[in-house]
């Protein structure tokens, strides 16, 4: 479908919003609080446990109470009215974490985080998306999702440059301003969707097909695909949430190098996006799948080595390369596997499951930490997990073929240009 002035410069506005919101929501405000842990831990004397179990617990409410009613509130509302709602609860989190000094406030903001999020991040970025873009929504996608490394790869060395002037909460709180000012402007002016909208949404929901998820819950590639991600994603949420304690407080490095260090992590994943996705267009997903889970149990065992800037440095290539492919894969398989006009249901289950995994990891890590006096434990669990993850993916066929919800004389149909 050719689009005409006003859908292209409605469609760029659209994208602009998404990688504004997934920057400042998910790149700024997600990656950006694991790096004020350490000053808690000093400050508050705060143990490791403590200062991301607000990760954990929040994720762990919010995500199973507000995940489906936020998915009712985006189709019944649109995306606008709740992205500009989760900017505000996003920023405010953080204004109010550069505050606490008592762990019920603590516990209290970080709430509002992970409901920012859920409000503010990916879910209403992907709605938004969708209404404007059909042939090129993956492109659209790319280019959004690119936020996340973007400002993943900034907060650090803006968090530190803050953090020199303003001190840790002055720097906490200036954050979320931030986020609050890049995202929300955008989020208001937006249009929900185009002209056409009605009429597309109808197109699309006649071919949908009516496979049921009870089909897909019976086969063994849907397990092993949620399995190795939970693993992997567990790998990374673990490793993400505490480099920064382990890098400043463990290993004695300057608040600059930490940044620097960290920051490359990010900067390499946008490579690593872009990689994985055009390599994923040309080879098995499976295989793609695997490559970025092996690249993520191969980066941990650096860090128990003898720091040096090499084995440092190294680290943060090999982990940064797995970390961009590691979200990216998830859903590419999953449509690999069951098709894309199941492909919303399947995925709101691994999703689901996934956010336990991320959300447990790091205070499971956090709590080994202050038990055992060293990461060396906490690391090796890590390990295990994505090698866990990497067999579970190894197990998976290759494509949907093996899935019973398509009959064994049925063509195979080639994919979707629209879960590329």
């Amino acid at each position: 479908m050719a689009l005409n002035s006003e859908q292209t410069r409605g469609g760029s506005r659209a994208t602009a919003t998404a990688f504004a919101a997934l920057f400042s929501v998910v790149g700024l405000s997600l990656y950006g609080l694991p790096l004020y842990y350490d000053f808690m831990v000093r400050e508050l004397g705060w143990s490791r446990t403590m200062v991301t179990s607000g990760n954990a617990i929040s994720k762990l409410i919010v995500g199973p109470l507000f995940g489906f009613a936020a998915g009712w509130i985006v189709d019944r509302f649109g995306p606008r009215r709740l992205m500009m709602t989760g900017i505000v609860m996003a920023g405010g989190a953080l204004v109010g974490l550069g505050t606490v000094s008592a762990a019920w406030t603590f516990y209290v903001f970080y709430f509002f985080n992970a409901l920012g999020y859920v409000c503010g991040g990916p879910l209403p970025s992907q709605v938004l998306l969708s209404r404007w873009f059909d042939r090129t929504r993956g492109k659209a996608m790319g280019i959004a999702y690119l936020g996340i490394g973007v400002g993943g790869a900034i907060v650090p060395l803006l968090a530190k440059w803050m953090t020199d002037h303003l001190g840790w909460r002055g720097s906490l709180q200036a954050l979320g301003v931030l986020i609050v000012l890049i995202a929300f402007p955008l989020a208001y002016l937006v249009r929900e969707a185009p002209a056409d909208a009605d009429a597309r949404l109808k197109g699309s929901h006649s071919s949908d097909g009516g496979e049921s998820i009870g089909a897909i819950l019976r086969t063994p590639a849907f397990y092993l695909l949620a399995l190795g991600s939970m693993c992997s994603i567990a790998a990374v949420g673990g490793t993400n949430q505490h480099l920064k304690l382990y890098l400043s407080i463990d290993r004695a490095y300057s608040q600059g190098d930490a940044a620097r260090i960290i920051s490359l992590i990010l900067a390499v994943s946008i490579v690593g996006r872009l990689f994985m996705g055009w390599l994923a267009d040309r080879m098995p997903r499976k295989y793609v799948m695997l490559i970025i889970y092996l690249l993520v149990a191969g980066a941990i065992p650096l860090l128990l080595l003898e720091p040096s800037p090499s084995s440092m440095y190294l680290f943060a290539a090999i982990f940064g390369l797995g970390l961009g492919g590691e979200y990216l894969i998830i859903p590419l398989m999953a449509a690999e596997l069951f098709g894309v006009r199941v492909l919303g249901r399947v995925m709101g289950i691994v999703l689901t499951a996934d956010g336990v995994a991320e959300a447990t990891a790091p205070m499971l890590i956090g709590r080994l930490r202050d038990q055992t006096g060293s990461y060396d434990t906490g690391f090796v669990t890590l390990i295990c997990a994505a090698v866990i993850g990497a067999v579970a993916i190894a197990l998976l066929p290759r494509d949907r073929r093996a899935s019973p919800i398509r009959s064994p004389q049925s063509p195979v149909p080639s994919p979707s240009p629209r879960s590329a």
